[in-house]
């Protein structure tokens, strides 16, 4: 299942909807922090440039240096903050990057990264498009993206359903903000109405800006919906730019697992949008074998990277050595 608990966490009630208000006014007002990041288009027909990147997301019992110098370890170029770390035994985990953090502090995050020979690529917003506050955390984190060089921000819906509407009328807004700042908001399954990638590419095609697009798990939506993921991502592969990847099992144990150990086929998924001439994070998020109890080591984290990341470029090499 998902990983939910940095929103738990943050006090969010579920169920409350708030109409664009003062918040938007908010947003819309904030100024360039940083100039534009360059603007990738898709070019159909040209090769994907699949970008693997670890989340910190499967250390979270560790501190995050501990983290970032496991991914470097297992030959990762790429990292994606995760949520939350354990920075001190038996201490609480802590934020990797607060909500009401200046910009500044990402920056500096970003410069741990770059110092340990990993590009950050994408990091989480911890708010759901429509919380109370989600329009204004979602400004936040893009500001302290842009601070931090990172191309995307990542959300997505609760597990119970969505508001359609106040996604659209809150994603039209977050577009020119995301602009402004060189960064792209990418949405992801998460069960109930928007647990799909047809259903979420379906918003993104009514806010129609090219700084929202989608992200797609297939891990989710075989796990919240039972859905065949597929079929699914062919629906959607036009606004996809990212994937938040893990594999899931409905057998012997319905179980989330690291890519190559579930019933998803990593070949016909990344051949949806192998040949997008885009560069396209693929990120991590659970790197774990099914059935086992999950590493108690990070050394042991380490191997599990380590073996996610070549299942990957062995899946993207075999793509690329196919005639079209």
């Amino acid at each position: 299942m998902e990983n939910n608990e940095s929103i738990r966490e943050s006090g969010i009630d579920r169920r409350a909807l708030l109409k664009v208000g003062a918040a938007a006014i908010y947003g819309t007002a904030l100024h360039r922090l940083v100039p534009a990041l360059p603007a990738m288009a898709a070019k159909p027909g040209e090769p994907t440039q699949f970008q693997i990147a670890c989340m910190t997301l499967p250390y979270g019992q560790f501190p995050l240096q501990r983290a970032l110098a496991g991914i470097k370890a297992a030959g990762y170029q790429y990292v994606a903050w995760g949520t939350r770390h354990t920075e001190t035994p038996g201490g609480p985990r802590v934020p990797v990057m607060p909500i009401d953090a200046p910009p500044g502090t990402a920056r500096q995050l970003a410069t741990r990264c770059r110092d340990e020979g990993l590009q950050p690529l994408m990091m989480f917003s911890t708010v759901y498009p429509e919380a109370p506050d989600g329009l204004t955390v979602l400004t936040k984190r893009v500001r302290q993206a842009a601070a931090a060089g990172i191309p995307q921000v990542l959300t997505f819906g609760h597990t119970e359903g969505g508001n359609t509407k106040l996604w659209i009328e809150r994603f039209k807004i977050l577009g020119p903000i995301a602009s402004d700042h060189g960064v792209m908001i990418v949405v992801k399954q998460h069960g109930g109405s928007t647990g799909t990638g047809e259903a979420c590419a379906k918003i993104i095609r009514e806010v129609n800006h090219p700084n929202v697009m989608v992200n797609f798990d297939a891990g989710n939506v075989m796990d919240y919906l039972n859905v065949d993921p597929i079929p699914d991502i062919i629906k959607c592969a036009d606004v996809v730019r990212s994937f938040c990847i893990k594999d899931h099992r409905n057998w012997p144990k319905d179980q989330d697992c690291g890519p190559g150990f579930g019933e998803i086929d990593h070949y016909r998924l990344l051949h949806a949008v192998a040949l997008r001439g885009l560069k396209m994070p693929l990120c991590c998020e659970n790197i774990f074998a099914p059935l086992l109890p999950r590493p108690e080591t990070p050394e042991e984290i380490d191997d599990m990277a380590r073996r996610a990341r070549v299942f990957l470029e062995t899946v993207i090499a075999g793509l690329q050595a196919q005639p079209g």
